[in-house]
Order: structure tokens, then sequence, then C-alpha cells
């Protein structure tokens, strides 16, 4: 699905980049402006050291001077108002909103969201042109958001619905440890367990089937499995030089 951000008489360049970024790391690249207060916003050096690297939305942004021009091809208008309005449209968290789209990535179309400016925030008359109005939960008595802030929450939440990104774990999948390995580990911590006095084989009372419950509990693996044989062997050794 098509999707597009649109700030509307934005005045404060740095926001411009700050979007672009914002917009960048979710994977996102159609920004339109909608009289902007600086006719070379996108040229400004704030707006680009805000952008911090995302030039690819910058470049292909596009300036135009009303709000239909910014909507061409968009058939779903999601504005952005902690108010809710008199006469609609219904206001909704982005979250239970974009829920409504079973496969949002598969439906046809584009989305559009749009940002007033930062001083006043979207017109009555902008909002009422809106299929929802989607307003971020905040602390009721400090709500106001920076606006590369609130494009930031929407654009990840949207990327979420889209079925977000896939996160890279740096660590490679160890092997668990098998059945037998635990009974090994078990049978060592025993041997151990009762060369240094703690356990009295005559007498073990329930401490081994709750060791075996902990092992079972961790999960452990096979290199895990080596680290705890090795603690028992040290164990013994410590036990067998002091004896």
């Amino acid at each position: 699905m098509q999707t597009r951000f649109i700030l509307i008489e934005t005045s404060h360049a740095g926001n411009v980049g700050a979007t672009a970024r914002a917009m960048r790391v979710m994977g996102f690249d159609d920004l339109v402006l909608v009289k902007p207060r600086w006719a070379n916003v996108l040229r400004r050096e704030e707006t680009i050291q805000r952008a911090s690297g995302a030039l690819n939305v910058l470049e292909k942004a596009r300036i135009v001077d009303s709000l239909d021009e910014a909507l061409d091809g968009m058939t779903h208008l999601c504005a952005t108002a902690m108010t809710p309005r008199d006469f609609g449209p219904p206001t909704r968290t982005p979250r239970e909103h974009f829920a409504q789209w079973p496969d949002p990535a598969q439906s046809v179309g584009g989305m559009a969201f749009l940002f007033g400016s930062e001083r006043f925030g979207m017109k009555n008359d902008d909002v009422y042109r809106c299929h929802v109005a989607l307003s971020i939960p905040t602390d009721p008595a400090f709500g106001s958001l920076n606006l590369a802030s609130a494009v930031q929450v929407i654009a990840y939440e949207w990327r979420m619905a889209l079925g977000g990104f896939a996160v890279q774990d740096a660590l490679t999948p160890a092997m668990p440890a098998d059945a037998a390995q635990i009974a090994g580990l078990l049978s060592h911590w025993q041997q151990s367990l009762t060369e240094i006095g703690f356990l009295d084989p005559q007498a073990p009372k329930k401490l081994l089937p709750r060791l075996n419950q902990l092992f079972n509990r961790a999960g452990l693996t096979d290199e895990e499995v080596h680290i705890l044989r090795g603690i028992a062997k040290a164990m013994a050794q410590a036990a067998q030089r002091n004896s």
C-alpha cells in the first residue's frame, strides 16, 4: 500500500529534516510539503543536518500549494489531532485504527498521514476531509508531541501493521542439550556434591529431582552442560586436595 506523509504549512526547517529521518528509518520515502514557510526548505542547511543522512527522502519530496495537490492517488486520509472535532471524523489511536486492516501490505490504494503546523496543528476543514483522526496516547498533563516525534510514532505503528522489519540476533542459535546430556550432568553433580559433603547418598531426600527440574526449566544448551560439568569437576578436585 502506497504510504505518504504530508506536512501542512510547516514553519521549522529542522522539523522537515527530522521528519525525513523518521520516515527513512521506517522504510518510507514519500513526503509532500504543503505551503511550507520556506520555499527552499528542502535545501536549507538545518533541514539537511536534521535529516541525518535521509537525503533520498528530501530529494524525492515535493512542495505543493494546496492540500488537493498533495492528495493525488491517496484513498485513505489520516489526520493527526489531539482534540476530537465535533463533526468527525472518529478519533482513534494509531494502533487501534491500523488493526482494522487484516493485511494492509496487500491493500490497494494509498494511505496518507496529514500533519498540521507546529503552532496551530491541523485546520478543522482539513481534518473533516479525513477518514480518521489519529491521536497518540500521551500524558494528559503534557500531551503535545514535537512534529517529527509524532511522525516517528505513526511511521513506526504503520510499519508494524505492514509486518515490520526482521530483527537480527547477534547470537547464533545454540544447540539444546538432550535428555542423555542432562542425565549425565545430574549424575556428575550427584558425585561431586557427595564428595564435598553437601549430599548424603544414604539420605538424598529430594535434592536430585529438584536439580533435575531446575536443569529442565533452564533449557540448558550443549555448551552450558559442559560449563556445569566443569564446575562439578572443579568441586570434586578441590575436595580431593583438602582431604
